[in-house]
């Protein structure tokens, strides 16, 4: 891949994301009830200590499911549930070995429309409904993954110049206007 993801406002781990399919989807995997750069800082410290410089699906799904959790809870933890996260870390992985061969951009490599995308999205262990509409936004908006009807599939994370998500994220001031969007959302949420 040949584009800069800035996710993790860190240069190695987004250097990691820039390049590495799995790791973009293994961080969109652990965002959640952690702070974003948090979550996609995460596939780079896996494969740190891994001792790789990139994660490989077959050699996750693999791994003793103690061990790999031992490693994503030594300090500082990768999560803040590492052991619920190290679990579906390797179901991730080894749905995709048993569904595109250990090969997570074949989730969308050659898919005409974007409703497809999503649906294969929605089928992956630990992807629901909006994490799957905010992993395709990210594919469409920075990855160049743009089938037909992306947008649209990906509901509102889709739309141009939106500050929703991940999918948003090019630096340090599109970070704190998610951030923003986030914390209102949820002052709307708590006075309804």
């Amino acid at each position: 891949m040949d584009i800069t993801l800035r996710l993790a406002q860190q240069p190695e781990a987004d250097e990691l994301l820039s390049r590495s399919p799995l790791a973009a989807m293994t961080g969109m995997l652990l965002d959640q009830q952690v702070p974003m750069e948090w979550a996609f800082t995460g596939p780079y410290t896996i494969a740190q200590r891994m001792g790789e410089d990139d994660l490989d699906a077959r050699a996750i799904a693999a791994r003793d499911p103690e061990e790999f959790a031992a490693l994503l809870s030594q300090k500082p933890a990768v999560h803040r549930y590492p052991g619920s996260m190290a679990k579906r870390v390797q179901q991730l992985c080894q749905f995709l070995v048993d569904h595109y061969d250990g090969d997570a951009s074949a989730v969308w490599r050659g898919v005409d429309s974007g409703k497809e995308v999503l649906n294969r999205l929605n089928a992956l262990p630990g992807y629901g409904k909006q994490k799957s509409q905010i992993f395709l936004a990210l594919l469409g908006k920075q990855m160049g993954v743009t089938p037909a009807g992306w947008r649209e599939a990906a509901g509102a994370y889709g739309e141009q110049d939106a500050f929703r998500s991940a999918a948003d994220i090019t630096g340090q001031d599109s970070l704190e206007r998610v951030r923003a969007f986030k914390q209102e959302a949820k002052r709307a949420q708590k006075k309804a």
